[in-house]
């Protein structure tokens, strides 16, 4: 009888031992929270960006108009920093890897055309 009770504890603690380790072997990465440098001025502005973070797969994003930074929240395993700051720049707005199409950035309303010198 101890050798059927021993054997019992043995096997419950394998199993618990193989769940735990498996669990953390497939264990996924949660959403992760960025910020990127995005070029705007107004309210406009704040709403594009905003909606072509979302467009590109972002769950939450704000865009500062003060720092001109955008905080945005997102998947990595349904898009990245590099493809966020890709659709800002398809929209009109420069970030710090990629700059707006000229000719995207001319058709943007006049309070939105902010200074690209840099």
């Amino acid at each position: 009888m101890k050798t059927i009770k021993l054997f019992v504890v043995v096997v419950l603690l394998m199993s618990i031992g193989a769940n735990a380790s498996a669990q953390t072997g497939t264990k996924t990465s949660g959403p992760k929270t960025e910020t990127i440098k995005v070029s705007g001025n107004c309210g406009m502005c704040k709403a594009r960006i905003e909606k072509a973070a979302k467009e590109e797969g972002a769950t939450s994003a704000a865009w500062d108009s003060k720092t001109q930074l955008a905080t945005v929240t997102f998947d990595p395993s349904k898009t990245s920093v590099d493809a966020l700051s890709k659709k800002f720049a398809a929209v009109g707005h420069d970030t710090e890897k990629y700059k707006a199409d000229d000719k995207t950035y001319a058709a943007l309303p006049g309070c939105c055309h902010y200074d690209r010198a840099k």
